[in-house]
């Protein structure tokens, strides 16, 4: 299917979600273990575990966070060294701190109940318009799109299959055609495992997104520096001595690492010393 522009057919949307549906029935991931649940906290933490994480490493460590956080309350008085140990493995531990106080601020300003309204949501630390949207669909199964990657892949390969620099507000009026009159959850579910598919044998079509970025390497980078200086840091304080003794990276390197973390509100330093905060 390829249209010239951002409309189609009813008889084109029809058929597209024939193909979704079908796909979804016969692969579909049912057994992820955030696909289990409609709790709104457990969704808003595997939300933004998923920010730039890949399915498999999020997995295990979704399971070990709800075991030890198992709600917003116990999320929410946890000491922020804690969030940050369970959180090591997932990476850009600022969305630890953001989901932590995030929790803090459901509880203080919301009575420990997750809001559904999207200028609630957004009001939420580390939480944007997507991530936002994905709790009303999945949480609270409200009608609403989402476009991420996977998404991007359904559509640009179904209808821009012939385009170069597709964008999202091209993207848009489809994705509220196709999903009027679907359940929300599953159908935003489905579309998602459909585009890991595509992405699979069709050579990447959010190559073609006008929004695509290449992520940088990671060995080498500042968010590799980052995460050493903090599992250092875990097993307690250091000065800027210790950790340049202790870590192989240039000593300007974990300079920069810290004053970034420090930034974040993920470390303190004290008379020359670092700890987590």
């Amino acid at each position: 299917m390829t249209l010239a522009n951002a409309a189609a057919s009813a008889s084109v949307i029809s058929k597209f979600r024939r193909e979704v549906w079908a796909y979804w029935k016969k692969h579909g991931r049912h057994d992820l273990p955030w696909r289990k649940t409609k709790d709104p906290y457990k969704i808003i933490v595997s939300e933004v575990m998923l920010q730039q994480t890949q399915v498999h490493r999020v997995i295990g460590k979704y399971g070990e966070f709800l075991e030890r956080f198992p709600n917003v309350r116990a999320l929410a008085r946890a000491e922020l060294s804690d969030v940050l140990k369970m959180w090591s493995g997932l990476g850009y531990n600022r969305r630890a701190k953001y989901l932590k106080d995030a929790a803090r601020h459901i509880v203080d300003e919301n009575g420990g109940r997750v809001p559904k309204a999207v200028i609630l949501l957004q009001k939420l630390p580390g939480v944007g318009p997507y991530t936002a949207s994905a709790v009303r669909v999945f949480a609270f199964n409200l009608p609403d799109i989402l476009i991420e990657t996977n998404v991007r892949a359904v559509f640009i390969h179904e209808f821009f299959n012939d385009k170069k620099k597709v964008s999202d507000a091209q993207i848009t009026p489809l994705a509220h055609e196709a999903a009027e009159g679907q359940d929300p959850r599953l159908w935003h579910a489905a579309l998602m495992d459909y585009g890991v598919h595509i992405k699979k044998f069709h050579q990447n079509p959010t190559r073609k997104s006008a929004h695509h970025g290449m992520q940088t390497p990671f060995d080498g980078s500042l968010r590799q520096v980052r995460g050493a200086v903090l599992k250092l840091l875990h097993m307690g304080s250091h000065g800027d001595l210790a950790l340049a003794k202790k870590l192989s990276f240039e000593q300007s390197y974990i300079h920069k690492a810290l004053e970034g973390l420090k930034k974040d509100g993920l470390v303190t330093n004290d008379r020359g010393v670092w700890q987590i905060s």
